[in-house]
């Protein structure tokens, strides 16, 4: 099944639009829009010396490449232009181009939730320098949260040496200190709760099996190391057993990414953000994804930063951008078969 797909590159002076020059070059299930200025495509393609020839994308010309069977052939790319707001220079970051990140993602927003798009894709942005524009940033998931009115749950997976492994997290980008604070009953409820849905819904797992971490040392040692399991984490594990959900924890952070707990799992919650994806990120980096949950739009992405100091160099990678369309095209499959058994 095809798909139109949204490509966001990010942080334009990083690896993004190398990424989609590269994407460029390879046959595609979908199409493609890459969401970004053209000129800036072309120049970073002349530059790794690849062929790219921009085929411009117009909204409303069709719902979704299975309408009429518009893929793009290898060395095209189809481009929905967006102009930034300063020359580009590898390497070199300019918050002048901090508006211009956010306004390809508001255009791949804005195509999902009218229909257009079936999925965002995004590569890596820099949140400094768009703090630096002046405008407050904490991350991708965040900031989709509020454009879409959503509450989502941000998951990395890889396939691993011992098969998938799914982290999710309760908290997101928060400094440490704030963690404690921020992991409410309702906060982990409702994130196990999107968790557990989307497990179901959009991965066809019939009754997941979730490992669920503690936030301290041991899991708090029965309270003597921290307070937050019993007073939070194991009242809402209850709650959500009672519901049905297969739920395992809290358990030790440090011995639960192991093969006895993870072989019967299908998924991780760590409740915080260094918790659990160094883990995922050294089984599995370079070929990881990440998808937030909760939206009522698909959107996944690459797993690394905006590598400023190998934009333009040619000796980067694919496969994280390889792996995240393809995630998006499966999750796209499953939720058109479901609009079209459930009309």
């Amino acid at each position: 099944m095809s798909h139109l797909i949204a490509l966001t590159p990010g942080e334009p002076a990083g690896i993004g639009p190398d990424l989609c020059v590269m994407l460029a070059q390879q046959p595609r299930r979908s199409r493609i829009v890459a969401i970004a200025d053209r000129a800036l495509l072309q120049d970073r393609a002349q530059q790794l010396g690849l062929p790219l020839q921009v085929r411009e994308y117009v909204p409303d010309e069709q719902l979704n490449a299975g309408a009429n069977g518009v893929v793009d052939q290898p060395g095209e790319l189809s481009v929905l232009h967006v102009p930034t707001n300063a020359p580009v220079h590898c390497g070199q970051l300019d918050a002048r181009n901090g508006r211009y990140v956010l306004a390809t993602l508001d255009a791949a927003v804005d195509g999902c939730v009218a229909g257009r798009f079936a999925a965002m894709v995004t590569a890596p942005l820099n949140k400094g320098v768009i703090n630096d524009a002046g405008i407050a940033f904490t991350g991708h998931t965040e900031y989709l949260a509020e454009r879409t009115h959503a509450e989502p749950v941000m998951m990395l997976a890889a396939e691993t040496a011992s098969g998938p492994l799914r982290v999710a997290l309760a908290t997101t980008h928060l400094p440490l200190a704030a963690v404690p604070q921020a992991l409410t009953a309702d906060v982990l409820h409702r994130a196990l709760s999107i968790l557990h849905h989307d497990l179901v819904d959009q991965f066809g797992i019939a009754n997941p099996r979730i490992l669920v971490s503690g936030l301290n040392p041991h899991a708090g040692e029965s309270g003597h190391m921290g307070r937050e399991e019993i007073d939070v984490i194991e009242p809402v594990l209850q709650r959500l057993r009672a519901e049905g959900m297969d739920l395992i924890g809290p358990l030790p952070a440090d011995t639960l990414f192991t093969p006895q707990h993870l072989d019967t799992a299908d998924a991780v919650m760590a409740m915080f953000h260094d918790q659990g994806l160094p883990v995922l990120k050294y089984a599995g980096f370079g070929k990881a994804i990440n998808i937030t949950l909760g939206l009522p739009i698909i959107r996944t992405s690459v797993d690394h930063g905006t590598a400023l100091d190998k934009a333009g160099s040619g000796n980067i990678s694919s496969g994280s951008l390889d792996a995240a369309i393809a995630l998006a095209e499966q999750l796209a499959d499953s939720r058109q078969g479901r609009s079209t058994t459930n009309p």
